[in-house]
């Protein structure tokens, strides 16, 4: 009888278990093992794995799971917390999922335990058809919430995994999506170390992300998944990552048919290993035989590669037995449980933001007939975004709506046809809005009612990812990126319309990049931004609409009022984008969102005045409700450097929290700014505290920049110095 080897011996640390198994494959197996589809080894008892999972808003495409709010919405949450329980409700769905798929010989795609997500690249440019799966265009916001997401997924276990993260698109990739295959997006030193890179690095030095997903494109000339600046010098060097790293699918026969950095697939393979890829989502690697053959790669460098994707399955517990790893033990029962729904309820009320009211809101439950009018407003597949699972319920907006309110209330519907015409959108001037026949039928219905609820906005038709089909019917594509911001024209003819006749309309958008909506700020009496919010967003609009939820949601981009106040969409270059860089006027400002209560801030207390440069910096401000409803109040905090001998934002974000208050009541919020916050960015992409003078603003909104240095009712401003 032989001994037990190495690897299956449970007692000895993973390290030496993986040296072992490895130290046993062949050059063919281990190749075996470096693709996405990874196949059985049977002689060493090393079974069938698939790498490819998707979980960005709840577990994706592989049946029955709970269906969240799509990323941008969990970004307005301004809620890390809720996010990080939102995350670890995923993981406990994906790990029983898992379990049970594999106790059925079930090792497919899609049910697995490493996820391809969360997606934290920067949403610099709102034309982008993928900002919707990001959580904004900050790097402060998107770092703290995707912290929180990686946490919630990978657990807290000491020895294991409970599955594994995997931010993506490592590093500079936010369109555009027609030419990411051969793109190359160009960035200063000092715009990847401020916007591109911050999000990243937290997720990977903070919480612990043990992969990483390369971009399709290139950057600054090296393609993202074979780049010895992202994946050797910054990643493992720099931020000490030890995880591993996969390509984006196809990426790695990009290097070669698209960017032609080298002619071969073997060339391209060699190339992302040599430089830190592990694993390819594709069907290149498989070239690493004839590339091992002609001296590009070292058998060596390849048994690195295998040696990080079996740690990760070691870590998982996928050779250890069950009993031995708590998270084998999560019961098929937790998936899409009601314990789930009410969690993808709260996160779909705190996502809500509530750009308008002229005190119309909340309505009355006694309004009389309410006419819910729009193609959103009982389009079940809308909710649900991109790389999506199937809720086991899912609440329209007029189904929430027709649940909130008594029996005796009538509520009338009219989808009002088509999201969106082609035709109008190329010659507006062909219709007019007034006379077509399809308008009759909501018009009146709008005529009829008392008040009415338009539930508008756009679909994954109007934005997403090259060549998606997921949200969309009957064979339709997503349009990618999109050209302009504002409503599809006959959303918007139709809703002048309606306003026409007199009847109050209160407009709700459903989208993923925002919709510019200047006519309707200027003519409706209330606006409610609700993103694609997740199976529980009927319910959770309806309450907002009628009062039994206080709107606190939070804007995590800018709004801008067209597109003719972006720079071009293929710059890279930060200057003129975000709040941070942009000095025109938006339509509605990153951190802007109302409330049905009134916030009073005081006392803003900058601890030190005068600090050296590895010095941090406590800040303190009083809040306090002063209406009679309770609500949540989003306290934002942002740096402004007045002295900087180098180009800087125009201010920054660097603290927030959400907090909830009851009427009267009043609470102290601090804050603790580090040397990092108030750093600069040089020449030479390091960070830098410069001496001279901070200003820090503290308030429940972004402010304005005539605000510096005096404040306002709203705003207030403290300074500090640094010295030499």
């Amino acid at each position: 009888m032989t001994d037990k080897p190495a690897y299956k011996d449970t007692s000895l640390s993973f390290e030496e278990r993986v040296d072992d198994l490895v130290s046993r494959m062949t050059l063919e197996e281990k190749i075996s093992q470096m693709v996405f589809d990874a196949v059985a080894i049977e002689r060493l008892d090393v079974p069938q794995h698939n790498w490819w999972n998707e979980c960005l808003h709840g577990v994706a495409r592989a049946g029955i799971a709970t269906v969240f709010p799509q990323g941008i919405g969990m970004g307005a949450t301004w809620n890390p917390q809720l996010v990080n329980k939102v995350a670890d409700a995923i993981s406990d769905e994906a790990r029983a999922k898992h379990h049970a798929a594999a106790r059925n010989g079930l090792r497919e795609i899609y049910f697995g335990l490493s996820f391809w997500t969360p997606n934290v690249n920067i949403f610099r440019d709102p034309r982008w058809g993928r900002g919707q799966e990001t959580y904004g265009e900050d790097p402060y916001l998107m770092a703290r919430t995707g912290v929180a997401f990686v946490k919630g997924l990978q657990g807290d276990d000491s020895k294991y995994l409970k599955v594994i993260a995997t931010p993506k698109h490592y590093a500079v990739h936010s369109g555009p999506e027609k030419e990411r295959h051969e793109f190359d997006a160009k960035a200063s030193l000092r715009d990847m170390r401020e916007t591109y890179l911050p999000a990243f690095e937290a997720t990977v030095r903070e919480a612990g992300a043990y992969s990483v997903m390369g971009a399709y494109n290139r950057t600054n000339g090296e393609p993202c998944c074979a780049s010895p600046t992202l994946l050797q010098e910054i990643l493992r060097e720099e931020w000490g990552f030890d995880g591993y790293v996969v390509s984006d699918c196809g990426a790695i026969g990009d290097i070669y048919l698209h960017h032609k950095v080298v002619k071969t697939a073997a060339e391209a393979a060699a190339l992302a290993v040599n430089n830190g890829c592990d694993l390819n989502c594709g069907a290149t690697y498989p070239a690493l035989v004839d590339a091992v053959a002609q001296g590009l790669i070292s058998e060596e460098t390849i048994d690195q590669a295998v040696k990080r994707l079996f740690m990760a399955r070691f870590r998982l517990g996928m050779f250890d037995p069950p009993e031995e790893v708590a998270y084998s033990q999560i019961p098929i029962t937790i998936n899409a449980s009601e314990e789930h729904h009410q969690l993808a309820l709260q996160l779909a009320r705190e996502s809500m933001v509530l750009l308008k009211n002229d005190g119309i809101l909340p309505l009355s439950k006694d309004v009389g007939t309410v006419a819910v009018i729009g193609p959103n407003a009982n389009d079940p597949l809308v909710l649900r975004a991109n790389y999506y699972g199937t809720p086991p319920k899912a609440v329209t907006p007029l189904e929430g709506i027709r649940a909130i309110l008594p029996p005796e209330i009538g509520v009338l519907y009219d989808p009002g046809r088509l999201l969106y015409h082609e035709e109008l959108e190329k010659h507006p001037e062909s219709e007019e809005w007034g006379q077509h026949p399809w308008m009759l039928s909501p018009v009146e219905v709008a005529r009829s009612a008392d008040v009415v609820i338009f539930v508008g906005g756009i679909s994954q038709l109007l934005e997403g990812e090259e060549g998606q089909m997921e949200g969309l019917t009957g064979g339709q594509t997503s349009r990618g990126d999109r050209a302009t911001l504002g409503l599809p024209r006959i959303q918007e003819n139709l809703l002048k319309a309606i306003h026409a006749t007199g009847t109050p309309v209160v407009l709700v958008l459903l989208n993923g990049s925002p919709v510019s909506v200047p006519w309707a700020q200027e003519n409706v009496s209330a606006i409610l931004e609700a993103w694609y919010p997740g199976q529980a967003g009927g319910t959770a609009i309806a309450e907002v609409l009628f009062g039994d939820y206080n709107p606190a949601g939070r804007l995590p981009l800018t709004i801008y009022k067209s597109v003719a106040d972006l720079p071009d969409f293929r710059d890279y270059d930060m200057q003129g984008r975000t709040y941070r860089y942009f000095e025109g006027e938006p339509l509605y400002a990153f951190g802007y969102g109302l409330s049905y209560a009134e916030f009073v801030y005081s006392n803003l207390v900058v601890e030190r005045t005068e600090i050296k440069a590895d010095d941090t910096v406590s800040v303190s401000v009083a809040v306090k409700n002063v209406s009679d409803v309770a609500g949540d109040e989003v306290v934002q905090l942002y740096v402004k450097d007045v002295e900087a001998s180098v180009p800087v934002p125009l201010h920054h974000l660097e603290g927030f929290t959400r907090l909830h208050l009851e009427p009267g009541q009043s609470e102290i919020v601090c804050f603790e700014l580090t040397p990092r916050q108030f750093s600069i960015v040089d020449d030479n992409g390091k960070y830098v505290v410069e001496s001279g003078e901070f200003l820090v603003a503290v308030g429940g909104r972004q402010p304005r920049h005539a605000e510096y240095p005096g404040g306002s009712e709203d705003i207030l401003v403290g300074k500090f110095t640094v010295v030499d």
